[in-house]
């Protein structure tokens, strides 16, 4: 038994590798920027291991060095990550049963990349490694994301000397990730749903700022494919 569940915890691992390869970049990225936007390392690290949020920490530094309190950047990046709320509940129904693993920590390592690829791959795992798998595709990812800040702040002086192009090839890394995932998870069979929440983002975003558009956009996305899915 605990063969297996090693066996398992290293193949999620080794699925962890699509996701680090796009953490690894913007993670670098983040770590430069920290340090530009005058954090000291160290609290640019602590960023990563504590709040792991991807997006969210670009947006934390960009008000911090903006001078804003931290009772303005803590709501802001709070209702940014509120979609993260909806993960558990969706993945729950595809794990082990009885739950083996369930905890924060698992809770703690749902990003967005980490729960498109377990909904895509989850069903291909045998039930009752299913949570150890997650916990090793977690695992992976949340490594990739804290390594790549720590190599951008230990070689934030050496970016100024990089070309032009691979600098600004880093701001694509996220969302040719998203677009990856999204292909890997069918879009076909997802097309009303996308289509609803690209359009809800689309239209929001003209008139509020982006991640309050991207909350309601899943959330519309997630009604639709509610109502879509009993019809179908």
């Amino acid at each position: 038994m605990r063969g297996q569940r090693i066996r398992a915890f290293g193949s999620g691992l080794t699925d962890s590798l699509s996701v680090a390869a796009g953490y690894l970049p913007i993670a670098f990225s983040f770590g430069v920027a920290a340090i530009q936007a005058g954090l000291p390392a160290a609290i640019a690290i602590l960023a990563s291991v504590i709040v792991y949020a991807g997006a969210s920490q670009f947006l934390l530094i960009s008000l911090l060095a903006s001078g804003a309190g931290i009772w303005t950047a803590l709501p802001t990046v709070m209702l940014m990550n509120a979609r993260h709320v909806l993960y558990g509940p969706a993945l729950i129904p595809g794990l082990s049963a009885p739950p083996q693993l369930r905890s924060p920590l698992q809770a703690f390592g749902l990003t967005d990349e980490v729960f498109a690829t377990a909904m895509s791959k989850l069903p291909s795992i045998n039930e009752a490694d299913r949570e150890h798998w997650l916990l090793g595709l977690q695992i992976g990812a949340y490594a990739s994301w804290v390594g790549g800040t720590i190599v951008g702040v230990l070689l934030v002086a050496e970016v100024g000397n990089w070309p032009v192009s691979v600098r600004e090839g880093l701001s694509f890394v996220l969302p040719a990730l998203f677009f990856a995932l999204l292909l890997e998870t069918g879009v076909r069979r997802w097309m009303l749903p996308i289509l609803a929440a690209a359009l809800t983002a689309a239209v929001l975003g003209l008139f509020i700022a982006n991640y309050n558009a991207l909350v309601v956009a899943i959330l519309v996305g997630a009604v639709v494919q509610a109502f879509w899915g009993k019809t179908s």
